[in-house]
């Protein structure tokens, strides 16, 4: 198995690269200026040079608010950009997964959302990655994964456990949001969950890789001071119209992972054991 992890400076793209290289795997990392996965020929050269037999495309235009006013650019990242990798795959004989996003659902449902479940973006973000899921599933009928993630967060980049540890720091306290609610998800866990799906290699399919449970920004808020030996009540709790943003958050990001059992896989452990985890880890401000 050769490897090509595209995003491979970002939090989740850099544990992919660190965890199959230390495993023996043959695994190669891909991010701008490197290789650029909205132009065809760049990414041809990087097929040429390594002759991948799986890709894993960890690369995405994060920006959700600035996705409002540039829909048009976030497309060419996160819709178009996987449907060309998706073709140097069919090309090669290779497989892909492509890492999406809650933000596909319109956030307002009361029980999770199953992998099944139809897809209603209300932001040009979820849009956008839809499109991307839509690509790859149209150009690799036979031979991707779809693995959709939220409330993403590692040991570097920014994330909203840094900032609250940074903020634990730097003010008396801070006000967090208690009416959306989702699935902190540890990207050490979703890169390990990544790595069993490909060597299961069952079926095609959509996979939600999030860490199980359900919690409210606050709530995690609160966690994160308490791993860090903070005081939670420093946490205070406020609503959404505090934080109006171009782009809406989902009041409800929650996902199922029926499909993990149904290709013989356990699902990602409670969100809990992973900040706990990430913590021992070295999370850090």
């Amino acid at each position: 198995m050769r490897v090509l992890v595209t995003g491979s400076a970002g939090q989740l793209g850099s544990e992919l690269v660190r965890i199959l290289g230390e495993r023996g795997t043959i695994v190669m990392g891909g991010d701008r200026p490197g290789i650029d996965i909205t132009q065809a020929g760049s990414i041809a050269t990087a097929f040429g040079l390594f002759e991948p037999t799986v890709v894993i495309n960890c690369a995405a235009w994060t920006a959700v608010d600035d996705a409002e006013e540039s829909e048009a650019a976030a497309l060419q990242v996160n819709g178009v950009a996987p449907g060309l990798l998706a073709a140097a795959c069919a090309a090669t004989g290779a497989w892909m997964v492509q890492v999406s996003t809650d933000y596909v659902f319109a956030g307002d449902a009361s029980s999770p959302y199953a992998e099944s479940a139809t897809p209603a973006p209300l932001t040009a973000y979820g849009r956008t990655k839809l499109a991307g899921e839509i690509a790859v599933c149209d150009v690799l009928p036979e031979s991707h994964y779809i693995v959709r993630t939220a409330w993403l967060y590692g040991l570097s980049g920014n994330n909203f456990a840094r900032t609250m540890l940074k903020l634990e720091k730097e003010r008396d306290t801070v006000s967090v949001v208690t009416d959306q609610i989702g699935q902190p998800t540890y990207a050490r866990d979703l890169a390990h969950q990544i790595i069993a799906l490909i060597d299961a290699h069952p079926e095609p399919g959509i996979f939600h890789g999030t860490n199980a449970g359900a919690v409210s920004w606050h709530e995690f808020a609160k966690a994160v001071f308490e791993g860090a030996g903070a005081d939670p009540k420093r946490v205070q709790p406020t609503d959404s119209s505090s934080f109006v943003r171009p782009a809406p958050r989902p009041a409800y990001s929650v996902l199922g992972h029926d499909a993990w059992a149904q290709v013989g896989l356990a699902p990602m452990r409670d969100w809990r054991e992973a900040l706990q985890a990430a913590f021992e880890d070295g999370l850090s401000a």
